[in-house]
């Protein structure tokens, strides 16, 4: 399950088309920066399982995200670290001690054709990507011009500890209420913001369902469709809290009693059905200056 990503496909919600990119734009980003890329540059995010890639030319690569065993040949390599590799060598994924997602950039990028001007993998909707498709044994990637005349001067470099998300099974995410508060009691928001739920196996890159305590609607438990964006938390009528993802559906039906700000969707995107989370509330002032802090380092 790796597919191609990159910063995903801005400006086409309203035709029904999700932005798809990566689940875990931290580590995506990182990645990317590590190896002399722009930070939206494409690349390869891998679910559970990683691949092994034979490498034609020389390279930097690095691999951020879930805690995977990664070798360059024989030799281990760590991840959040830029890494040197030769031409003809074989890069290979093994065990995934932690996490979910794992991102893996090339310097200069993965250089697929544009679909809607982006290659971000739309797997639902078979498009974008290497033929809107997970990644199948024989694929060839080309891979854009590299950002370094020799690129074996800039490996060893580490993104530091202190920046790295603090990944757990058991996170607790910030959630700003709406945009469909009002459908809900005082008591029914009190309910999710004070329970423990737990990822199901019916979570995806669409959405995450969650099972525990029931949030009750106030009223009806539908609405007239309107706009989704990732992060909604969607009430449906069993009163289980769905998370929207980066390929969520644009319009939507269920009450959205809150969303998860964007800082905290990489927390997320790491954990693994079985997992637990909860919800904390915030103002969205503090979700704007939890944005900027998060993010600001990608932009300097």
């Amino acid at each position: 399950m790796t597919t191609v990503q990159d910063k995903g496909r801005v400006g086409w919600a309203r035709y029904g088309v999700p932005p798809s990119g990566p689940m875990d734009a931290v580590a995506f980003r990182a990645a990317n920066v590590l190896v002399g890329n722009n930070p939206t540059k494409a690349a390869l995010e891998i679910t559970l399982t990683g691949p092994t890639m034979h490498i034609a030319q020389e390279c930097l690569i690095a691999v951020c995200g879930a805690a995977f065993d990664v070798w360059v040949g024989t030799l281990p390599v760590p991840t959040w670290h830029a890494v040197y590799v030769r031409a003809g060598q074989t890069i290979t994924f093994g065990a995934r001690r932690s996490g979910m997602r794992a991102c893996f950039a090339i310097s200069g990028g993965i250089a697929l054709p544009l679909f809607l001007g982006s290659q971000a993998t739309y797997l639902k909707g078979k498009f974008g990507g290497k033929a809107g498709r997970a990644l199948q044994v024989g694929d060839q990637l080309p891979v854009g011009p590299p950002p370094y005349r020799e690129p074996v001067a800039y490996a060893g470099r580490a993104w530091p500890q202190h920046q790295r998300p603090l990944y757990t099974p058991t996170p607790t995410l910030r959630v700003i209420l709406g945009p469909q508060e009002d459908y809900f009691s005082p008591n029914a928001i009190a309910t999710l913001l004070r329970s423990t739920y737990t990822i199901t196996s019916e979570s995806d890159r669409m959405g995450y369902r969650l099972k525990g305590h029931s949030v009750a609607h106030r009223g009806p438990t539908g609405i007239a469709s309107d706009g989704i964006v990732t992060g909604s938390i969607q009430i449906p009528p069993d009163g289980q809290p769905i998370v929207m993802m980066v390929d969520h559906q644009t319009t939507g039906g269920y009450p959205k009693i809150a969303t998860l700000i964007q800082a905290d969707l990489p927390l997320l995107a790491q954990c693994t059905p079985g997992d637990t989370i909860r919800f904390r509330l915030i103002e969205v002032e503090e979700a704007q200056n939890v944005y900027e802090q998060t993010f600001a380092i990608y932009n300097t």
